[in-house]
């Protein structure tokens, strides 16, 4: 899965050369006074080391995924890769570190390394494991089959919580009777879908994997808002397919639906520049600003500051968007979107909705990661039901994270939607801007938001 060689690897590979270095500045700095040891042997007990933990990792480094959810399993894992690394350190040792090297400060690195590890690593792993219970941060998913394949991939779903999946149950064509585990079948996908909240949908059925029915699970994927992922024990797509693949030493994963934010690279490119950007705004403009602009909407009408209002964000699921509040309080705020000369809005909030200033505390939901700097425009819960119905592939615009402003905005195609053509071009931008993003092409959304003729256009 998108894991094995690009997150899990990677992730469990920083973590311990973070760990190791921690350990060697402490034994080394902690034992400066007893030791005769200069700046360049120093660094050599760090390069020694890294080195060391590298090989020993790369040896012994296809054990991320368990199969049972007891941190005993984790622990004995850890301990074979601990004895590797042990042999290594001290064979490197003998050929690279000077002969009058520290045997003992090797023995008290690695074993306060080891330490760490073993304690660190628990609270991670209980972490974790409340995050999954909660659902927090997970997709949601399916597995439509009932074989070999599938039982195996529910129990490495189940115990690997750091993948990023809540597993929910199985889908299978069989009669219920024969199969109590399943949440029913194929045909009630969009019930169960909704029922359960999916995001996602992973085949391992065969009988699923020619053309026409990956056509037709791809169109219904769409139009009910959900991924979808072949998933196949290794060698079945190298043989039918000519596509790259992801595989996790167990199974390889095809992605009939790839965006370019599907790579993890890409997704890290943009959360990066997320968080950069959001604190900038927060730090240089919302600090000095929000003071003044909370005084003037309190002596303008009587209300919160802000307005928070629950919307549609990526895979589907509700967070809380901010806006400064730009209308006197009312029951309708959830229902009805603002219109031309709205009695509702206030004198101040016409202002604040004419230049998108009542868009800034939106950065707060940024940086938390609910919405990115460009994206989609995310949706009242009202009009993503009621699109859904009138729009084939809405649902698909949320495969991402919603934002503070996007391609459909910079092109006039923001503020009242009052016929639904506007809503469709809406999606048509979307559309484009999920299946060519790049970075470059948000600074660019950015430039236009901000000096663009559209920049106003329609604001309400």
């Amino acid at each position: 899965m998108e894991s094995d060689n690009t997150v899990v690897k990677f992730f469990f590979l920083l973590f311990d050369l973070l760990l190791l270095n921690m350990a060697v500045a402490i034994v080394i700095n902690t034992r400066l006074q007893l030791i005769n040891l200069d700046l360049s042997q120093s660094n050599l007990y760090y390069l020694h080391a890294n080195i060391s933990e590298i090989i020993a990792y790369t040896l012994y480094s296809k054990r991320n995924y368990f199969f049972s959810d007891k941190y005993y399993n984790r622990w004995r894992i850890f301990n074979i890769r601990f004895s590797i690394l042990l042999v290594t350190l001290f064979l490197l040792a003998e050929l690279f570190l000077p002969n009058n090297y520290q045997p003992i400060l090797l023995i008290e690195y690695v074993a306060l390394f080891y330490i760490l590890k073993v304690t660190i690593f628990y609270f991670i792993y209980k972490f974790l494991k409340f995050r999954y219970k909660k659902g927090i941060s997970n997709q949601r998913v399916v597995i439509l089959g009932l074989n070999e394949t599938s039982i195996i991939l529910g129990k490495l779903l189940n115990n690997n919580p750091i993948l990023g999946y809540k597993f929910v149950g199985y889908i299978s064509d069989k009669d219920e009777s024969d199969n109590t585990i399943s949440l029913g079948k194929i045909d009630d996908l969009s019930t169960i879908a909704e029922n359960h909240k999916i995001n996602m949908i992973f085949v391992t059925n065969p009988l699923y994997f020619t053309v026409n029915k990956t056509k037709e699970l791809l169109a219904f994927s769409n139009k009910i808002g959900l991924r979808l992922r072949y998933i196949i024990m290794n060698g079945y797509w190298n043989r039918f397919v000519n596509k790259k693949v992801e595989s996790t030493g167990y199974f390889e994963m095809f992605n009939p639906q790839e965006i370019p934010l599907d790579n993890f690279s890409l997704r890290t490119q943009k959360r990066i520049f997320d968080i950069i950007f959001s604190l900038i705004v927060i730090l240089l403009i919302f600090t000095w600003l929000f003071p003044i602009l909370a005084l003037i909407i309190k002596l303008d009408s009587n209300g919160p500051i802000f307005f928070v209002q629950p919307r549609t964000g990526i895979n589907n699921k509700t967070f809380n968007c901010l806006k400064f509040r730009t209308m006197k309080v009312n029951n309708e705020a959830n229902t009805l979107q603002a219109q031309k000369n709205d009695s509702r809005i206030t004198r101040f909030g016409s202002f604040l909705r004419h230049y998108n200033i009542d868009e800034l505390p939106q950065f707060i939901n940024v940086l938390l990661g609910h919405m990115s700097v460009v994206g989609p425009r995310p949706h009242m819960l009202k009009h993503t039901d009621q699109y859904t119905k009138l729009i084939e592939y809405y649902k698909v615009r949320h495969f991402v994270k919603p934002g503070i402003t996007g391609w459909a905005q910079v092109n006039g195609y923001r503020g009242l939607t009052d016929e639904l053509w506007k809503m469709e071009k809406r999606v048509e931008f979307d559309m484009e801007y999920l299946e060519k993003w790049n970075l470059f092409w948000d600074i660019k959304i950015i430039l236009m938001t901000l000096f663009g003729k559209n920049a106003y256009q329609n604001a309400l």
